[in-house]
């Protein structure tokens, strides 16, 4: 997978102060985060799909690397925030796909498109497709379609749903997500619809807590819809 084009943008910068007596963290420091380190990864290998392990080893490879940008050298000039934020999304963004080549493994491309969804749209989405692909529980899809609705491409979102979802076999936030990115769309039909196709889910306990919401959601929008 290439980088994403804001991180290539962020490469292309020359770094504006030597790395010549950057702070290191202590021996006992390091040593500890190594063990952490080395216990998250094996975590990670057996389920690369733990978010909690992955968002737990990113913040470590987050600090790592603006570790590296800090100087203790009072006469080197300011570090550049820009740079140090270069550092850290390379630093997330190999280990995710570092993770993703692992064919089990979704949540990490679920993170890659993340990463990349401003800048490559359409790498993102492939991403998200190939997660949810891999993922039969549907959770990747949910992840997905969240993702996107946040970031305002609710289009897409529904885009993704339809290629992927089954109500069937899925867990009930993939229904539950594709429902509030239709209603964000403002296509109330699609939205009820939705809700219809997710009585055929197999959690009916996990459906009964997010279905009386998500009726009241369709339900308003079909009066709004209905007077005007």
């Amino acid at each position: 997978m290439a980088l994403m084009p804001r991180l290539r943008r962020l490469l292309r910068r020359p770094t504006n102060a030597s790395t010549v007596g950057s702070r290191r963290p202590s021996s006992s420091d390091r040593r500890g985060d190594n063990i952490h380190e080395d216990a998250l990864r094996a975590q990670l290998t057996d389920d690369p799909n733990n978010a909690a392990a992955f968002q737990a080893l990113a913040e470590i490879v987050r600090r790592h690397a603006a570790e590296s940008t800090v100087m203790d050298d009072p006469l080197a000039a300011p570090v550049d925030p820009e740079e140090r934020e270069r550092a850290e999304e390379l630093a997330v963004w190999a280990l995710a796909e570092e993770l993703a080549g692992n064919p089990r493994g979704w949540y990490p491309l679920v993170e890659l498109g993340r990463l990349s969804l401003d800048d490559d749209t359409d790498g993102a989405l492939r991403r998200f497709a190939t997660a949810a692909e891999r993922d039969p529980s549907g959770r990747a899809l949910a992840e997905s379609v969240a993702v996107l609705s946040e970031a305002g491409l609710q289009v897409e979102a529904l885009g993704l749903g339809v290629g992927h979802w089954r109500a069937r076999e899925h867990v009930v936030d993939a229904g539950r997500q594709l429902v509030l990115a239709a209603l964000a769309a403002d296509r109330t039909a699609e939205a009820r619809q939705y809700l219809d196709f997710m009585e055929a889910a197999p959690d009916k306990a996990a459906l009964a807590k997010v279905r009386p919401e998500l009726e009241k959601a369709v339900a308003l929008s079909e009066q709004h819809h209905a007077g005007t």
